[in-house]
């Protein structure tokens, strides 16, 4: 007949075991998870805006995962893998209404993460994230890894700064702080390293409080392969094919200017003229000026600036940053209706 304390010593026995197992899981996910996150260098560096990232691999191949914004904004990305190897990557496709991105290196037989077999998780799932926070890692370093549970799974509604971001649509909350400098298109696992889903920018929701969150993948997965297999169409293609704009598709004579001509991949976003008595006029720019930032974004090509453009909806601010000589020159736009 058992007593008391041996019923006790036996509940305390399985508690541990459950426990030991848990912790194994963990273990072997981090150990299965970790090869397959890459660190990202490029631009950056100015105004506060980081010079490092993170990125997943997403096929064998070399085909990188993360988040599109300034750092991509570079003529040399570089991509360091878990080993320390270290490759120069360029972006092949992007989707700015999922605000994804996908980088190729020459790489061949890479680990990678299968986005086919992501799951989706609801409240309360305990959960793992990994990402190149605060630049913890540059060489064969492993990337940081943090452990939270999902608190919520629910329609995004944030903002950066004063500005709306073009993603609103469904996204894990997680309770950890996740989203932080560099973290930025990392990976959100479960604890025994099944994919759910992207780690996003440093946000603000309606409250005015920082977001912890992931974009799961299920949301990404066929803007990713439709880039990775060349069929992804932006507005800015359809626009070239002879298609018209929509009412949400912002040009820079919308706000009184007009960018130089875009002739190269990489043209800097230089006033070529402005419209007589026009609130860009009123605002007192000039040919020749600059821009340099745009609604807190670095701005480092006319094609970036467009990127910008094409998320804004009427109502919106546009506040831009432009540099005159060694002046630098703030205004701001009120995005009118067509």
């Amino acid at each position: 007949m058992m007593t008391r304390f041996m019923i006790y010593a036996f509940f305390v026995s399985c508690l541990l075991n459950c426990e030991l197992v848990k912790a194994q899981s963990a273990s072997e996910a981090i150990e299965s998870v970790q090869p397959k996150v890459v660190k990202i260098f490029g631009a950056g560096g100015l105004k506060n805006l980081a010079n490092y990232g993170t990125g997943i691999l997403v096929s064998p191949d070399g085909h990188i995962a993360t988040v599109w914004n300034h750092l991509l904004d570079s003529d040399a990305v570089a991509v360091v893998l878990n080993d320390g190897r270290r490759f120069y990557g360029r972006v092949i496709g992007t989707d700015s209404q999922k605000d994804i991105a996908i980088l190729k290196i020459d790489a061949e037989e890479l680990p990678f993460f299968d986005i086919g077999s992501s799951v989706q998780v609801g409240p309360g799932t305990p959960i793992l994230a990994f990402s190149n926070v605060f630049k913890v890692a540059t060489g064969d370093e492993p990337v940081t890894v943090m452990q939270g549970v999902v608190s919520a799974k629910t329609e995004l509604a944030a903002r950066r700064g004063r500005y709306k971001v073009p993603y609103d649509g469904e996204v894990y909350l997680v309770d950890a702080v996740t989203n932080n400098p560099g973290a930025a298109g990392g990976v959100l696992t479960t604890m025994d390293g099944r994919l759910l889903g992207m780690l996003g920018r440093e946000l603000k929701g309606n409250n005015n409080t920082w977001l912890n969150y992931a974009i799961p993948f299920p949301v990404l997965k066929q803007s990713i392969e439709d880039i990775i297999a060349g069929r992804f169409s932006r507005r800015d293609d359809l626009l070239a094919a002879g298609g018209e704009p929509s009412e949400s598709d912002y040009q820079s004579i919308d706000f009184g200017f007009v960018l130089v001509p875009d002739v190269v991949a990489r043209t800097p976003a230089f006033l070529d003229k402005v419209i007589e008595k026009s609130k860009a006029e009123e605002f007192g720019l000039r040919p020749d000026d600059l821009i340099v930032f745009a609604n807190g974004e670095l701005v480092q090509s006319i094609r970036t600036f467009n990127e910008i453009l094409d998320q804004l909806i009427p109502g919106d601010d546009l506040q831009l940053i432009v540099r005159r000589g060694d002046d630098l020159i703030t205004v701001q736009f009120v995005v009118p209706r067509k």
